[in-house]
């Protein structure tokens, strides 16, 4: 188990963060906080104040320390997650399957919004973990990388597969053997994330388009290119695009990737990186083509029919947002029941319909067509086997592959 020390923001993290604040981009969506590897708006002041208060690293890891589960006495739970990720009514004040949870079961969920980035959701519930205390919450939504430090940490519990029967059962494919939760012990996914290449047909006039080589090298396309400012992704897509496994890659292979994509910056093929703001670009035709992310493009398409998307032969990368029980949690019975039930065709495509993003639901079509049958057929929402064979998710990487790492890509992008 791996002791904690304070996170420390590395020169490329800091000047990301700045740049977030001087284009807006910090204030943009749920979708750019959530994306921003660098901790988002309150990334240095979020983790960099809680040291600065004297509140000391923990000694030792607490080891995925469980607590006397009160879910039988106790019919309740307390669910933190981020805004807009859940079915509302339309009153936009009720959750529909949350109240069906808890009419079939008899638990009461205190529901909070109050993640709103994972670094500064960290610094709150760090103290309390590093010390071995409950947080008051017994169900959380982290991003993958932060889901596996909370992991490493050792600050999460692992889950009873018998109390998650429908999760076990359904959890689609692709989603099954993260490197950094083998097996799905300790984290089931909410939901995923795809990176794909969107484009605008009327920009595009002709040009076709089907990989990411296109982006970087096709001349006709040269500064109406977008890259995304996660280097997850835009590393990854590269890697891809050059025939390496985005898990299972080398130094040699990452700088490889960073030498690509600086000669298309070169050259001037890429107008620029962007956050979630490349929607606006894309829509407009300022950008011809760009990576993006898939929940984005659902959206998009609806509005503007030139807008549409292709997957490269050569893959996409996929991460995902996952379901946690942290340690001293009081009623971790009744989070796994949560969390199962969302696992259930029906509930799972009630959720889908109303958010739109990837479904780690398997059986979930027929369910979903009765609701959304445009929802169901799309491959954004729902990913079909050709699809998921497809996808692809960046490794796990240390302390210091992820400081040197976002160091290259930040002199790449010039944050």
């Amino acid at each position: 188990m791996e002791q904690y020390e304070p996170d420390r923001l590395s020169p490329a993290h800091v000047a990301a963060v700045r740049r977030g604040l001087r284009t807006g981009r910090a204030f943009l969506t749920r979708r750019s906080l959530l994306r921003s590897g660098a901790g988002g708006l309150l990334a240095a002041g979020g983790l960099g104040t809680l040291s600065a208060c004297g509140i000391p690293p923990a000694g030792k890891a607490q080891g995925g320390v469980p607590a006397e589960d009160h879910s039988a006495k106790e019919k309740k739970l307390a669910f933190s997650n981020w805004t807009e990720y859940m079915d509302v009514d339309d009153s936009g004040r009720r959750h529909p399957t949350l109240e069906a949870f808890t009419r079939r079961t008899g638990i009461r969920i205190e529901y909070t919004e109050d993640i709103n980035d994972n670094n500064e959701f960290f610094g709150k519930i760090k103290p309390q973990l590093a010390a071995g205390q409950d947080t008051g919450r017994d169900l959380i939504v982290l991003t993958d990388w932060l889901a596996a430090r909370l992991i490493r940490l050792g600050w999460v519990q692992k889950l009873d597969p018998a109390n998650l029967p429908h999760a076990f059962a359904n959890l689609s494919p692709q989603f099954r053997e993260p490197d950094w939760d083998p097996g799905r012990a300790y984290s089931y996914p909410w939901q995923g994330i795809s990176t794909v290449i969107a484009y605008n047909r009327k920009a595009l006039d002709g040009i076709e388009v089907t990989s990411v080589s296109d982006l970087l090298d096709n001349a006709r396309l040269k500064g109406r290119v977008g890259l995304l400012t996660e280097m997850r992704d835009t590393v990854g897509m590269t890697l891809l695009d050059m025939g390496k496994d985005p898990g299972r890659f080398t130094d040699d292979d990452y700088d490889a990737a960073i030498a690509r994509l600086q000669r298309a910056v070169d050259k001037g093929q890429i107008r620029r990186f962007t956050g979630n703001d490349y929607t606006s670009d894309l829509s407009k035709g300022d950008f011809a083509a760009c990576l993006a992310w898939a929940g984005d493009v659902v959206q998009l398409k609806a509005d503007n029919p030139d807008v549409d998307f292709l997957v490269p032969d050569s893959g996409y990368i996929t991460s995902s947002d996952n379901l946690l029980v942290p340690n001293r949690a009081r009623h971790k019975t009744n989070a796994e029941r949560l969390i199962d039930y969302y696992y259930e065709p029906q509930a799972a495509a009630e959720l889908a319909a109303y958010i739109n993003y990837v479904c780690p639901v398997d059986g979930v079509r027929e369910e979903l067509a009765k609701i959304d049958p445009d929802a169901a057929d799309n491959p954004l929402i729902l990913p079909d086997e050709a699809m998921q064979a497809k996808s692809r998710a960046f490794r796990s990487l240390s302390p210091t592959e992820e400081t040197a790492y976002e160091t290259k890509f930040a002199k790449l992008t010039g944050a």
